[in-house]
């Protein structure tokens, strides 16, 4: 197994891409919208509802990347890579159905000690160029670090001292990742036993993006008043993984349009750390 280092500084040539409503519907499905039953998401898991326009989800842009193409990280395990955080940055309007441009660059590799990061920057724009979305992300391989390479940046906080202003509980289904793969991310490790078991995990995990699909939910409806022109951007650390089935609790600090999350299942595991996001007033545009 070799990694390759003259990856980072690369980038991709802007891919045309193309979204549908059904492609959002399915997103918003997969990340588990609709399940609640307390909280009214018709406008993101219908697109015929009276008097209700469909909407997008804010967390959507991340996965319409898929399809596009990929730097080669090198002579890798796919088995031993997981997803190590995820940010995302609207920038402009984000309609049920269109199409734009995706564009990715390889930023860094770092030297974690037990194995490497490497770090990407995406960009999704409309037709004209203009912003649509930029996120950043980063894949863990496990097992590839010990190269003498920099650490890298290190961004933390630490949780307010006080209980969380609100506390969101969300279910996941022994499904959930059969559901969501269909939004792009085949990814055995999601669903192959086999292929869970040869990269350590007891069966097939949860994607993260999932994950992170769920907890943008609960801040778009706890923090942003469910307004989906009101969230800026999110971004989390992802500290292990989840199984379809498990409870996601995410205790959400409201600081001044910021808002600082974690995320445990019912066990007490932390799954989502280091969570910042960031939502406008009500009635600020």
């Amino acid at each position: 197994m070799a990694l390759d280092f003259s990856i980072v500084g690369s980038a991709t040539e802007p891919h045309p891409v193309t979204w549908t409503s059904d492609q959002a519907l399915l997103y918003a499905v997969g990340v588990g919208a609709g399940t609640d039953e307390s909280i009214d998401e018709l406008a993101f898991t219908t697109e015929n509802t009276r008097s209700v326009p469909q909407s997008v989800l804010p967390t959507f842009p991340v996965v319409l990347g898929y399809g596009a193409p990929r730097l080669s990280y090198g002579d890798i395990d796919l088995t031993r890579m997981v997803h190590a955080f995820q940010s995302v940055e609207i920038t402009g309007p984000l309609a049920p159905e269109g199409s734009g441009f995706y564009s990715s660059t390889v930023t860094g590799i770092h030297d974690k000690g037990s194995g490497a990061l490497i770090t990407t920057e995406s960009l999704l724009t409309g037709p004209d160029g203009s912003p649509l979305a930029r996120m950043s992300g980063g894949a863990f391989l496990r097992g590839e670090g010990g190269f003498g390479g920099d650490r890298g940046p290190s961004t933390t906080w630490a949780a307010p001292d006080r209980e969380p202003d609100v506390v969101v509980e969300q279910r996941t289904v022994p499904w959930q990742a059969l559901l969501y793969r269909l939004s792009g991310d085949r990814n055995p490790l999601h669903s192959d036993p086999a292929f869970a078991v040869a990269g350590g995990f007891p069966r097939p995990i949860l994607h993260g993006l999932c994950t992170y699909g769920f907890v943008g939910r609960a801040i778009l409806h706890a923090a942003a008043g469910s307004d989906p022109a009101r969230f800026r951007s999110m971004s989390a650390r992802f500290s292990a993984p989840v199984l379809p089935g498990d409870t996601l609790s995410t205790a959400l600090w409201l600081e001044d349009g910021e808002v600082l999350f974690a995320t445990r299942t019912q066990d007490g595991t932390s799954v989502l750390s280091q969570g910042r996001a960031v939502v406008e007033p009500e009635g600020a545009r």
